[in-house]
């Protein structure tokens, strides 16, 4: 009799804890599908950050003097929107030819790989043929290079290509970039410049060009179009 009161009690005592067992996992799943439910109904819209301009930090680097100009009166604040202005006067009158000048201001200047779109040129760089949409103007390092025509500095950046850039726009539709340069501490952002005023030197900053002499890699482009820079300045 004994044993059989002892039997009942153990089985009284398993279904208890196998009620406690089943109590626990219907909490832990009624827990686990509210808060699946709280996930499903929440949005899952996540904001992504805008562009943001890059700004320039400020010039501490001492970078050699190659401009031969005093003058050091701060610039406006550069702004993505640059109104350019023709400094060659109210004429009326836009760059040709004869109005592009060499931008680099030396004897031992000289070209060393044309503009090529159609023709696959070599760079010794990335050892492979491709396309070349400027013109690599070699010199001896920190060379001036000066703007090729009257106009506006419309930007002022480090190109992951072709290293440290100065962008000039022109009136008549066309743009000078000047790449590769020893540095562009000498002009800013909405400078008017004339031609043949400096704004670098010839330099190694190019990744793509990174194991070429020192030259400069100037494009030009003509209503947002790259056009060839022999076509319109004498090397």
């Amino acid at each position: 009799m004994r044993q059989a009161q002892r039997k009942k009690e153990k089985d009284k005592v398993a279904i208890a804890l196998m009620l406690a067992f089943c109590v626990i996992a219907l909490t832990s799943i009624f827990t686990i599908k509210s808060n699946i439910d709280k996930i499903n109904g929440s949005s899952t819209d996540v904001p992504v950050s805008e562009k943001t301009q890059t700004v320039a930090p400020g010039k501490s680097e001492e970078k050699p003097d190659i401009s031969g100009d005093t003058n050091t009166e701060p610039a406006d604040e550069a702004s993505s929107k640059v109104p350019t202005v023709d400094s060659a006067g109210d004429s009326g009158s836009k760059p040709s030819a004869s109005k592009f000048i060499n931008p680099v201001k030396s004897d031992d200047a000289y070209v060393t790989n044309e503009y090529s779109m159609e023709t696959l040129i070599y760079s010794v760089t990335l050892d492979q043929y491709m396309t070349h949409c400027g013109m690599d103007i070699e010199a001896p390092e920190d060379t001036q290079v000066v703007s090729a025509a009257p106009g506006t500095v419309t930007a002022v950046y480090e190109d992951d290509r072709y290293g440290t850039s100065v962008e000039i726009t022109h009136s008549g539709g066309f743009i000078t970039v000047y790449s590769n340069l020893s540095t562009s501490d000498l002009v800013e952002v909405g400078d008017v410049v004339e031609a043949g005023k400096v704004i670098g030197g010839v330099g190694t900053t190019g990744l793509f060009e990174s194991l070429e002499p020192a030259h400069l890699h100037l494009e030009m482009l003509k209503d947002g179009v790259y056009v060839n820079p022999a076509d319109y300045i004498k090397f």
